[in-house]
């Protein structure tokens, strides 16, 4: 039985959950949730316990100073609770951890547990996958689910893959087998340009998260990040004309495939998302601040029990990689982003495909950036 003493009760709350490693290329979608913290100053509540899901010799524990003692960091997972007001507040769960080492049934049976508890009303996983798609056209977010009805609702694809698993497959199917609508978001990150930090996939997958829970997501400087990224690496593939040629011809085949499709649902998607932020949609207090509650101010309900272990290790933001030099185009090999060498390996960084794990789906049909 899980007991959740100092958490209030929730309104309306949806989980968001992102894992670092396999399934996630480029640490867009761990990144994602990360700035949904930050930005909402989220309140961590509760910590898995590292013992039981983590080998140290392959997620080290870090030691930190903290006033000239030092303390360890364990790998684990978080979980913090954020309330954003507006209107229409509701209250985001945020999961953020690493994919565990072992155990993973009983792993994500503790997160349904606090799933149960929180009373949460639908599970949104991030993910990241490594994908032929030109790092100048807007970043393409799939929306996947094991639920068919859910998918009609929603508008979503459902899901047909076949083959290995990471722990965002894993923990949908258990959401699905648990009665718990369940949708996976995946962003295409270039194969060609793989390393972190990478904030236009970033802010492609808050904003398409914005869409399906009908919150507007205070961006800060995601925007100007994803633009910074995009010029940087344009002056890099602009330094070696096998790649400028390489990004050039998929451009040409990201276009040729998408005309027929350039109008209707993304145009209006596009429409609706300007509507929202000129307008001060839900999500936003008025002064234009996201709100969140038990922050020590008095107002609302009283703190959230803390995780004591010390601030985690999350990825930083440093300058645009450098891109290596890709292989001719046809050479790459297909596999999805549930793949041994899926999103996230360092084995094979040119192996790609959609989260169907079919060849050519990493493009997917919902494409959702700050870039045009």
């Amino acid at each position: 039985m899980i007991e959740l003493e100092g958490v209030p009760e929730l309104i309306d709350p949806v989980m968001v959950a992102a894992f670092e490693g396999w399934n996630d290329a480029g640490d867009a979608a761990s990144t994602a949730v990360g700035h949904l913290d930050r930005e909402w100053k989220g309140e961590v509540f509760a910590a898995l316990d590292a013992e039981d899901y983590y080998d140290f010799q392959v997620n080290r524990p870090t030691v930190w100073l903290d006033g000239g003692a030092r303390k360890i960091v364990w790998p684990t997972t978080r979980l913090s609770v954020v309330r954003v007001g507006g209107e229409k507040p509701r209250d985001l769960v945020l999961v953020r951890g690493i994919e565990p080492s072992m155990r993973w049934r009983s792993f994500c049976n503790e997160i349904l547990g606090f799933a149960h508890e929180l009373g949460v009303e639908m599970v949104v996983i991030l993910g990241a996958l490594l994908g032929d798609t030109p790092h100048t056209r807007p970043v393409p977010v799939s929306g996947v689910t094991s639920d068919a009805d859910l998918a009609r609702t929603m508008d979503l694809e459902e899901t047909r893959y076949e083959g290995p698993t990471g722990i965002v497959g894993i923990l949908q199917e258990a959401c699905t087998h648990a009665g718990v609508p369940a949708v996976s978001l995946w962003a295409a990150v270039p194969h060609y340009v793989s390393q972190p930090p990478n904030p236009k996939a970033t802010l492609a997958l808050l904003n398409r998260l914005e869409d399906l829970i009908g919150l507007r997501i205070p961006l800060g400087e995601l925007a100007e990040d994803a633009r910074a990224w995009q010029l940087g690496v344009d002056q890099l593939a602009a330094e070696d004309s096998e790649v400028a040629e390489y990004v050039q011809s998929l451009e040409e085949a990201r276009d040729t495939a998408e005309l027929p499709e350039a109008s209707g649902e993304a145009i209006a998607r596009e429409f609706e998302r300007y509507l929202r932020r000129r307008d001060g949609g839900p999500g936003q207090a008025p002064g234009g601040h996201a709100t969140e509650t038990g922050s020590g101010t008095g107002e609302g309900p009283g703190p959230y029990l803390r995780d004591t272990s010390g601030p985690g290790p999350g990825p930083g933001r440093g300058k645009p990689p450098r891109a290596p030099r890709p292989g001719p185009p046809g050479q790459e090999s297909s596999a999805g982003p549930d793949s041994p060498a899926g999103p996230g390996s360092e084995k094979d960084k040119d192996m790609e495909s959609g989260p169907d794990g079919e060849p050519g789906k990493g493009t997917g049909d919902d494409e959702d950036s700050s870039e045009d």
